[in-house]
């Protein structure tokens, strides 16, 4: 039986990047067709047939018109569920930036964050920076004595870390919900019913975030300092179901986790985090070792045992030893 690959969302990544650099339904098409007429025969039709390009043509139709039908069907779907509060429903799941539907501008082009850096938006020196947020209880676990108690009770702390955070990510209270694979961040902002991307001014900077809507120009949900740098060409954000901001940052250092999204909100205990197995299986050989290295050298480290690093060294040192017992190691010093 054929693969159904109408709701297949393995390559959203992909084509979110191509909309991101194309931004407009038309050069979005070119590349689809393009690579249809260059790398393929598929403007030829089937073998033996007299019009090639009219059969591509009705085939063209044909799938249009069934994604328009699936189209009709989600959306009469939609308007029989009730309205959800947008924060607790982000919150309970997995932002899933693959699914994003991008809004289009009145000129026909996608309302995707310009790859524009923060010196050019940043406020006047006289602006009033937002207020922080109050500290929230992180995802780590906080012991029930005081910090300055035993060094026993520290060490059990290190060694459990808690239950990990949902999503590996946290919530800022009454501004967003954050959640995060090991390459990317997503943020998801609560925004009025009926926002439009067009309502909006976001700038997505290398180590800045600022998110506000047009009607409000003076204030700013989000104005602060990302906790480390990003991608800027890679990231972009796009508006769901008209009631929230979904906001995908691609990290620089995509082989470490994050413990907040800017640098003044709560900290989630990155020792908890616990990256999804399938995600694992979904990266190529080399990068999957590093990361299970990393995976294992972290547990390692919160339990005070050597990285495997450090294991290797130890072995080449005892190896080194029974090879020359006439040397006398017990006064070395060795890191």
């Amino acid at each position: 039986m054929p693969q159904d690959f109408a709701e297949d969302d393995r390559f959203d990544g992909l084509y979110l990047n191509v909309a991101n650099q194309t931004r407009g339904i038309d050069p979005l098409l070119d590349t689809v067709f393009s690579f249809l007429r260059r790398k393929t025969d598929f403007f030829a039709g089937p073998p033996g047939s007299e019009n090639g390009t009219e059969v591509a043509i009705q085939k063209v139709q044909e799938v249009c018109r069934k994604h328009a039908t699936l189209y009709q069907q989600s959306q009469q779907k939609t308007k029989k569920k009730p309205k959800v509060n947008a924060a607790k429903k982000a919150a309970g799941k997995k932002a899933e930036n693959a699914a994003d539907i991008i809004e289009m501008n009145a000129t026909g082009g996608f309302d995707v964050s310009a790859a524009e850096t923060f010196k050019s938006h940043a406020p006047a020196a006289t602006e009033t920076s937002p207020e922080k947020p109050k500290e929230t209880a992180s995802a780590a676990p906080t012991s029930t004595k005081d910090a300055t108690g035993p060094d026993d009770d520290a060490s059990k702390d290190k060694d459990d870390p808690g239950p990990p955070p949902i999503g590996n990510g946290g919530t800022v209270e009454g501004k967003y919900v954050w959640t995060q694979t090991l390459s990317e961040v997503t943020v998801t902002v609560p925004v009025p019913d009926g926002t439009r991307g067009k309502d909006l001014n976001v700038v997505i900077a290398k180590k800045h975030l600022k998110v506000g809507l047009r009607t409000q120009p003076d204030s700013f949900i989000v104005n602060e300092p990302l906790t480390k740098p990003i991608i800027i060409d890679d990231s972009f954000w796009t508006v769901e179901d008209g009631n929230r901001l979904v906001i995908n940052l691609q990290k620089v250092n995509q082989m470490e986790w994050w413990d907040s999204v800017c640098e003044s909100d709560p900290k989630i205990n990155v020792r908890a985090v616990q990256p999804e197995n399938s995600s694992l299986s979904d990266l190529d050989g080399e990068t999957r070792k590093t990361v299970e290295k990393m995976m294992y050298d972290q547990r390692q480290k919160a339990l005070g045992k050597p990285t495997s690093d450090e294991a290797s060294k130890y072995e080449a040192l005892e190896k080194f030893k029974r090879e020359h017992p006439e040397l006398d190691f017990s006064n070395a010093k060795i890191s």
